[in-house]
């Protein structure tokens, strides 16, 4: 069963990465984009120093006195928020929509998207504020991750996603590698039981509301370890390039009955799961990795091969946008 973990988590990766796909045009047409110009190379700036600071916000609150439970309900809420916005827009295309009331000349209306979007995000909220199990923390993980991968790849063209994808993996390497400050924020999430790490235990009955802290499990043998953890960055960033080329790049030309912008989507995430096949046997030889090398450096290898394979062009989509 250990030895089945790494397959756990890889269904989570490429199911989110399905369900971008799914919600990528609904979103679109909500008007969810984080850009107004979704082509411009400077579109990713925002979001880049969103992840760099909110790190270390987050380490320097969980030091300060009650700092942690008011960054837990902090974050809590803010999840909370984002899942209901994403799912009204999710429920706002599928039946049955909205019901006219009478007196009809008053359109007094039942919208259901909006009492199921709030039913399932409290409900949500409140599982993971009074039992964060480990299937609760995924489940939310997952459906976060699949909106946010929608979000960004409609938000941002296929430079910006690109740049994105580099500076991302630069800044994981560092944050891992070199000030380390990255295994402190794990540590942190992983105490307070948020959906920003996914968790896969060794068992279904695996108690994640008494699990050790994360230096502990890594004091101890991997073959000893009761869960493997993936960020839910390392998700979420590889898959923007997916979903970006499936919005901005034509369907044109057709392979197999296949459009050429969702073959261009298919590499990214095929190289990707290059990536995170080297990354799992790092993994589990006991030592912290950072995903995003792997996983960006795979999806953007795998974008550049199929589309010059696909578009027979070197310009790699880089100037293009529909």
């Amino acid at each position: 069963m250990r030895s089945l973990r790494w397959i756990g988590l890889l269904a989570l990766y490429v199911g989110a990465q399905g369900i971008a796909l799914l919600l990528a045009d609904p979103f679109r047409s909500a008007g969810l984009a984080t850009s107004s110009n979704p082509q411009s190379a400077t579109a990713p700036i925002e979001i880049v120093a969103i992840i760099v600071i909110a790190p270390l916000l987050i380490l320097w609150l969980a030091r300060q006195k009650g700092g942690v439970a008011t960054l837990r309900h902090l974050i809590l809420f803010g999840i909370a928020a984002s899942l209901y916005v994403t799912l009204y827009a999710t429920f706002s295309v599928l039946p049955p929509g909205l019901l006219l009331l009478p007196p009809y000349g008053a359109e007094l209306v039942i919208d259901f998207a909006l009492i199921f979007a709030a039913i399932v995000s409290a409900s949500l909220y409140l599982l993971l504020l009074m039992e964060p199990q480990w299937y609760v923390v995924d489940l939310v993980g997952f459906l976060a991750a699949g909106s946010l991968i929608a979000i960004l790849g409609i938000s941002f063209a296929i430079l910006p996603a690109i740049i994105l994808l580099v500076a991302l993996l630069v800044y994981d390497a560092i944050a891992v590698y070199g000030t380390k400050h990255m295994l402190s924020l794990a540590e942190v999430v992983t105490d307070m039981k948020l959906p920003i790490l996914l968790v896969m235990p060794d068992s279904a009955g695996y108690d994640y509301t008494q699990a050790p802290n994360l230096s502990t499990q890594r004091a101890q043998p991997v073959e000893q370890r009761e869960a493997l953890f993936m960020g839910l960055g390392d998700v979420v960033i590889p898959g923007t390039l997916v979903v970006s080329s499936f919005i901005w790049l034509p369907s044109n030309p057709t392979v197999l009955g296949i459009g050429a912008n969702l073959w261009a989507g298919i590499g990214a995430l095929v190289g990707s799961l290059l990536g995170y096949a080297i990354l799992m046997r790092l993994v589990l030889r006991g030592n912290a990795q950072a995903g995003l090398p792997f996983l960006n450096g795979g999806a953007l290898a795998g974008y550049i091969l199929v589309y010059l394979l696909v578009f027979r062009s070197f310009s790699l989509g880089l100037t293009g946008g529909l």
